[in-house]
């Protein structure tokens, strides 16, 4: 195997997988740098539907290994929303700014202790034999009273970690990827795939 295909476009993403997932043995590149342009329909009804979809799909265009993640926001205060609906709510072209300025504003009055909430990421790997792997990783927090710092991107700024004592958009990247539901999907997933596939460096 020469290379995994991640699927998405999302360059911030990209640079905290690569991160993680560095040592694999096998580089990992992005749908655009693989020159994929395909749109997804992700119609699934949870994280691991969706990114299994998502991974499924790439590999039959591409007849390669692919893996595709599906993550996202989870407000108790607001039963749940958003959800896996996190990248489209309230429209998929709307800034997260906005998005997260109408949170703040839904949860305006809320006391901290019902302002609990969870970032959720699943991790699908697809082969081309056709089986697929999955892992899924949680980060435990709250919702912050504003938007704060600048090293995340999407709902971090609001997403306040009460052991850190600020946002998970203002830890450092190596701290957010130890804490992070995604860097702990993706280690789980990266100890899969050492188990089960040659790695180019022959491990």
């Amino acid at each position: 195997m020469e290379r995994v295909i991640f699927a998405t476009r999302n360059k911030g993403k990209m640079k905290e997988i690569r991160m993680i997932l560095d040592g694999l043995g096998v580089p990992v590149v992005s749908m655009e740098e693989a020159g994929i342009a395909a749109e997804i329909d992700e119609n699934g009804k949870s994280f691991e539907e969706n990114a299994v979809l998502k991974a499924k799909a790439v590999m039959k265009l591409t007849g390669e290994t692919v893996l595709a993640d599906d993550s996202g926001l989870e407000i108790d205060y607001l039963n749940g929303e958003p959800g896996i609906y996190s990248a489209r709510y309230m429209g998929e072209d709307t800034s997260y700014d906005v998005k997260n300025t109408a949170i703040l504003q839904k949860l305006d009055g809320v006391p901290e202790e019902k302002r609990t909430a969870r970032f959720v990421c699943a991790i699908a790997c697809a082969f081309p034999d056709g089986t697929v792997l999955t892992s899924r990783g949680v980060m435990e927090g709250m919702i912050g009273y504003e938007i704060k710092g600048e090293n995340g991107f999407g709902y971090d700024p609001i997403f306040y970690l009460p052991e850190c004592g600020c946002t998970s958009a203002e830890i450092s990247p190596e701290k957010k990827n130890e804490l992070s539901h995604r860097g702990k999907a993706l280690r789980q997933m990266k100890e899969q795939l050492r188990r089960l596939i040659p790695l180019a460096s022959g491990d």
